[in-house]
């Protein structure tokens, strides 16, 4: 019988990729997504569709919507920091209030395996000398690295014989989805340099960021699914390679590099991000055998630069709302589409 996953926010960036990949290797996919970014398609992923959709905000779970299920992707949320600082509030309800409660509701529906998208960015500030790794001190300093710290510990508590979390810490992401993001750094100097020839980079280009393929990044996921319990149960795992943390610079020149005439500006109105983080990702490695991640950075600009060619990115997809989150959002509360409690009204 194939294994039934729940995977909520199935139809943001990381969502149908994901959805791909599990189907692909044998499984049943149930999608929940409250779909803020609909009509955000970038281009149609038909492989994505789940094998059925539930259309609900993730705060509004109920036991009933968990039945039949065998595990819980959790990736739904507020999905960086900017859109975190959007409503501080919220992204604390939403990121970690009810991440908690859907662990719970989980645990008492019998589900075993709940795999709890996390991130780097609650290391916030970090020695850059020695990549940090999950025994590292936490240094959240903003609101959506903080409801992060928050859900991880609430759900890990949860923890028994019968109920086996895991919370993936997870690199910066890039790469080729349905519905692509130019808000991520990579994703976004990549466009910026495809479509301005000049990349400008707005602090001073040294802080350090961990990067993992949105593909890799799913493929961590099913390597928890499908591991013994004894691997996974109550465990953290920083997602991405050792060979890949760059400083944002770095990345600016690989961009560069396969963009003939592209130029590098270095603006520095910003000063030095406080947000600064080497990862050391040598845990999954060791623990998780099945994880094998096929990407470098390098290859995954060049699959963005091919896609932006064939899909034709223009400079008004760079400019509006469809792209990047935090615009999209205020968008919908312009429209009086989403409330002031990020409800959508229609």
């Amino acid at each position: 019988m194939k294994q039934k996953v729940l995977v909520t926010g199935n139809l943001g960036y990381i969502g149908p990729v994901m959805t791909r990949l599990l189907k692909q290797n044998g499984m049943m996919v149930i999608g929940w997504d409250a779909d803020y970014y609909r009509d955000c398609d970038f281009f149609t992923g038909h492989d994505t569709v789940p094998d059925q959709q539930l259309s609900k905000d993730v705060r509004d779970a109920t036991i009933s919507d968990l039945e039949g299920v065998d595990a819980i992707v959790h990736l739904a949320g507020l999905s960086n920091d900017p859109l975190g600082e959007l409503h501080p509030e919220l992204t604390d309800a939403i990121n970690a209030d009810a991440s908690i409660r859907l662990a719970a509701l989980a645990k008492t529906a019998g589900i075993r395996r709940f795999v709890f998208a996390s991130s780097c960015s609650l290391y916030g500030i970090a020695d850059t000398q020695a990549p940090i790794d999950e025994q590292g001190r936490l240094n959240p300093i903003t609101a959506y690295a903080k409801a992060k710290v928050k859900a991880e510990q609430g759900i890990l508590a949860l923890a028994d014989d019968h109920f086996h979390p895991t919370m993936m810490r997870n690199a910066t992401v890039y790469g080729v989805s349905p519905r692509l993001r130019l808000d991520l750094v990579v994703n976004n100097l990549a466009a910026c340099g495809y479509l301005a020839g000049t990349i400008k980079i707005l602090s001073d280009g040294t802080p350090w960021r961990p990067l993992v393929h949105v593909e890799d990044f799913c493929r961590a996921y099913l390597a928890v699914l499908e591991a013994p319990i004894e691997r996974i149960h109550n465990e953290v795992f920083n997602v991405g390679q050792n060979a890949e943390n760059y400083q944002v610079r770095q990345l600016a020149e690989m961009v560069a590099d396969q963009l003939p005439h592209c130029d590098i500006q270095i603006v520095n109105q910003t000063g030095p991000d406080e947000r600064s983080y080497r990862v050391n990702f040598s845990k999954i490695q060791r623990q998780l055998t099945a994880f094998h991640p096929a990407w470098t950075v390098s290859k995954g600009i060049g699959e963005l630069l091919k896609l932006f060619r064939e899909q034709n990115l223009t400079l008004a997809d760079f400019e509006g709302d469809r792209f990047f989150r935090v615009r999209r959002l205020r968008t919908l509360i312009g429209a009086n589409k989403l409330n002031n409690f990020l409800y959508l009204t229609t």
